[in-house]
């Protein structure tokens, strides 16, 4: 028997963002993440300014779909 490979991530991915003032920005970030190419789910926390990500998309590409929409973001 070999070991089975899983596409997820081995954690979620949390991003420090700035930049959201409002629930239509964490709206915005939402929908942002949520067209990359491998998120599961994507949950934004306007109070703490992060964003907690599963699945398999990378960071980098997280960072730039927040910088996209207007935000800035990194890992935190």
């Amino acid at each position: 028997m070999g070991a089975e490979i899983s596409n997820e991530t081995a954690g979620p991915v949390v991003l420090a963002i700035s930049g959201m003032t409002c629930s239509g920005c964490v709206g915005a970030v939402t929908r942002a993440l949520s067209r990359v190419p491998g998120v599961r789910e994507a949950r934004v926390d306007l109070a703490s300014g992060r964003a907690t990500v599963t699945g398999t998309a990378r960071a980098q590409d997280l960072i730039r779909a927040v910088e996209g929409a207007g935000f800035s973001g990194g890992l935190a």
